[in-house]
């Protein structure tokens, strides 16, 4: 029942909150720049990732091609914007997440999944049916729709949002998306109803909840309106990486207020305060 209603927001597309209500079935393509295939970028063990995520074998990630959202300072535009990959059907999705359960990785990582989450859901029903045991995650840039990630309840073990921006000023100039700290905390509180708290079981991650922020120069992300937001909204528990490694790329230089890498300072603040508010900060 909930694959035919994830299918019914597919064409017209309604899947995420851009609402371009196009018909994918028909081969129009919406802002994402995505038909009704996913565009696999690559995939492969990846250990780049949280430790609770890579632990000793590796994060199964597979990196989808184009986006929802339209970030200045993307570090991964080549696949985002420029949309780099090959369109795959879902049987061969579905064997790749075998092939990196039976590499060994710790989980099924799904990086920018939001605009093919269709095919996605399908091929991890495909490969549950096929042994698939380890935990699926849902890595997103936040910009999500509350309806469509309430149809995927019981498909996603963990759920790994950017929350990138607490302004809105700063979504709209950085992003083009003014809507995104709405909609983005509507979606955090959805996914942590959903997983919970991170569970985490002999170091790797299982189940749960866990937030990425990235710490933006000049106080341009309005980190502790996230921070605070975290605590009152959705849990005090939240696991959350505070992720200092933004530099200048893309796009960004075309902005005053980006153009440079953030400060110690700037980046000791954030965390003193999700400190101060007890938040669980995991380890860089």
């Amino acid at each position: 029942m909930r694959m035919e209603d994830l299918r019914n927001r597919e064409s017209p597309c309604i899947l995420c909150p851009r609402q371009c209500k196009v018909q994918r079935n028909t081969g129009q393509i919406g802002y994402c720049g995505i038909g009704m295939l996913p565009r696999i970028s690559s995939a492969g063990p990846h250990f780049g990732e949280e430790s609770v995520l890579v632990g000793t074998r590796g994060s199964g990630t597979i990196f989808f091609a184009g986006c929802n959202l339209g970030c200045v300072f993307c570090q991964n535009y080549s696949i985002s914007h420029e949309r780099q990959g090959r369109d795959l059907p879902v049987g061969q999705l579905a064997q790749i997440m075998m092939s990196l359960q039976e590499q060994g990785c710790h989980n099924i990582n799904l990086v920018s999944p939001t605009h093919s989450i269709v095919p996605i859901a399908k091929a991890i029903l495909q490969a549950r049916d096929c042994g698939l045991v380890i935990p699926t995650v849902y890595n997103t840039g936040g910009y999500d729709s509350v309806e469509t990630l309430q149809l995927l309840k019981g498909l996603i073990d963990i759920y790994m949002p950017d929350m990138k921006y607490g302004m809105e000023s700063a979504s709209v100039t950085y992003s083009g998306a003014p809507d995104y700290p709405r909609i983005n905390q509507a979606a955090v509180r959805e996914m942590h109803r959903q997983v919970g708290d991170l569970q985490i079981v002999k170091g790797i991650a299982v189940r749960g909840l866990l937030v990425r922020h990235l710490v933006l120069p000049n106080r341009q992300a309005g980190s502790r309106q996230i921070i605070d937001f975290l605590v009152q909204s959705v849990s005090p528990n939240t696991a959350v990486n505070i992720m200092d490694q933004y530099h200048p790329c893309y796009r960004s230089r075309e902005f005053p207020q980006i153009r440079r890498r953030p400060t110690r300072e700037e980046i000791d603040e954030v965390l003193d305060y999700a400190g101060e508010k007890d938040l669980h900060v995991l380890d860089q």
